[in-house]
C-alpha cells in the first residue's frame, strides 16, 4: 500500500460499519481478482490492504467480531506468504476466491449495512 499513513487517517474517519463495509469490499475484490492469473500482483496488494483494514478496525468491534476479523487477518497473512507459488495454480486461486467471498459476506453481515433500518 502506498502512503499508508494517509490511507489509515482516511479509513479511520469512517464509522465502524463503513470500515467493515470497506473491508468487505476489499475481500470481494480479492475473490473476484484471485480467479485470474493476470491479476496476481494486485491480489497480493489487496490482501495486504485487508490486513491493515482489520488491524485498524478490530479493536473497536465487538469481541466476537474482532476474534473473527483476527482469524481472517491471520489467514490473509498465510495466503500472502504462499501467494508467489499459489498464484500459478488455478485450484489455489479458486480456493482463495471462494474463501475471500465467504469472508466478504461474513464481514458485510457484521457491518449491518445491508440490514434495513427500523422505521421510526
Amino acid at each position: 500500500m502506498t502512503n499508508l499513513e494517509s490511507t489509515r487517517e482516511r479509513y479511520l474517519r469512517d464509522s465502524l460499519p463503513r470500515r467493515l463495509g470497506g473491508l468487505a469490499s476489499t475481500l470481494a475484490r480479492i475473490s473476484s481478482s484471485a480467479r485470474h492469473a493476470s491479476d496476481a500482483e494486485s491480489v497480493a496488494g489487496m490482501m495486504e490492504e485487508g490486513q491493515y483494514f482489520i488491524e485498524w478496525t478490530a479493536a473497536e468491534a465487538l469481541t466476537e467480531v474482532a476474534a473473527e476479523l483476527v482469524d481472517i487477518q491471520v489467514a490473509l497473512a498465510m495466503w500472502r506468504k504462499i501467494w508467489p507459488e499459489a498464484q500459478h495454480h488455478p485450484s489455489h486461486r479458486g480456493l482463495l476466491s471462494f474463501q475471500a467471498k465467504k469472508w466478504s459476506d461474513q464481514v458485510i453481515d457484521y457491518s449491518g449495512l445491508l440490514n434495513p433500518s427500523p422505521a421510526d
